[in-house]
């Protein structure tokens, strides 16, 4: 009976490990506030509903349209420092940020065309952002890996 009841325990945990929730989200808002509740506050709360569940969620976001500020080392040579909002709150949107990705491993994904279109440089772009070449490719790649597609903007 030990070994029935241990082999069903097996067999759960696998079929529990393939059940992974994944959502892409098209992130163009330049909005602090937007940003802080849809995606700072929001991915966490997802993501912790979803561990809650013993389930997994695996959260990319394709960056592009206003949202390039938040993902830079430091905004005061760029197209953003005049952005009272962003120079005020910019060292804790910068942490929070960076704990979504090393804590939470959320994947950040930045249109290039966009990035030179603003002349920002790779080296003023934080370490876990990768660059895709535009972001409908990143959103087309996403989709095509099963990924859920959610637009936040404004």
């Amino acid at each position: 009976m030990k070994i029935l009841v241990s082999l069903l325990a097996f067999f759960g945990l696998l079929f529990a490990e393939g059940d992974v929730k994944k959502v892409v989200i098209d992130l163009t808002t330049g909005d602090t506030s937007v940003f802080e509740k849809k995606i700072l506050s929001g991915v966490v709360a997802h993501k912790t509903h979803y561990e809650n569940s013993f389930e997994e969620l695996e959260v990319a976001v394709v960056i592009h349209g206003g949202a390039y500020r938040f993902f830079l080392k430091d905004p005061s040579n760029t197209v953003y420092r005049d952005d009272a909002v962003l120079r005020e709150k910019f060292a804790e949107l910068k942490k929070r940020t960076e704990t979504l990705s090393s804590t939470y491993n959320v994947e950040f994904l930045m249109c290039d065309v966009g990035r030179k279109k603003n002349k920002l440089e790779l080296s003023n772009i934080a370490e876990y952002v990768k660059i895709v070449p535009n972001s409908t490719i990143g959103l087309i790649d996403k989709q095509s890996e099963g990924y859920a597609y959610i637009p936040v903007s404004k």
